[in-house]
């Protein structure tokens, strides 16, 4: 029988490539923090420096012009659900708080969970749509068949461009069967 030579040399090259890879890894995971900052600037999603500045926003309110904000729900080909907005649309003051809900039912026949991804349109006025408050924030618990209205609580930015009377929000409702923490 003849076994192949030992090589000590192809573990160490073995051994410095898999240090490396891990080495990137852990650096691509300290890179992430920065690119979710740059992302939540250009969309206007998710950063806690919109919301505080939504809240100083909501003291100086422009009663002299209203702006439309139309609701749309959809839903994905896959799943067995109800989503829609309780309103189409609302006219709204910049610079005021406003609330409105969306209604969801779950005809999946079992227990799950769901999750609702917003869109902004036109993208230029996501920078000047706030959500204070929403249920896209985290994946939404519903029993076999529940129905349940759920808040949205929004302002819209007084330094929103004139020319910008109408902003559409969109969500897009998915079956997530359960949040990843709890997997």
């Amino acid at each position: 029988m003849s076994q192949t030579p030992y090589k000590p040399n192809s573990h160490g090259r073995l051994a410095l490539k898999l240090g490396a890879v891990a080495l990137g890894a852990f650096g691509f995971g300290f890179a992430l923090v920065p690119l979710y900052d740059v992302m939540c600037a250009v969309t206007g999603f998710g950063n806690k420096a919109n919301l505080t500045r939504a809240a100083k926003i909501a003291e100086h309110p422009d009663d002299s012009r209203t702006v439309t904000v139309e609701f749309l729900g959809d839903l994905p080909t896959v799943g067995s659900w109800e989503f829609r907005p309780a309103v189409r649309s609302i006219q709204v003051h910049p610079g005021r708080l406003y609330e409105a809900k969306f209604v969801a039912r779950n005809l999946t026949g079992r227990d799950t969970y769901g999750q609702a991804v917003p869109d902004v349109a036109p993208s230029k006025a996501a920078s000047f749509f706030h959500k204070t408050e929403c249920f896209c924030f985290t994946p939404q618990h519903f029993a076999s068949g529940e129905e349940r209205a759920m808040p949205v609580r929004f302002i819209v930015d007084p330094a929103l461009p004139r020319y910008m009377d109408h902003i559409t929000l969109a969500y897009t409702f998915y079956d997530t069967q359960a949040p990843a923490a709890q997997r």
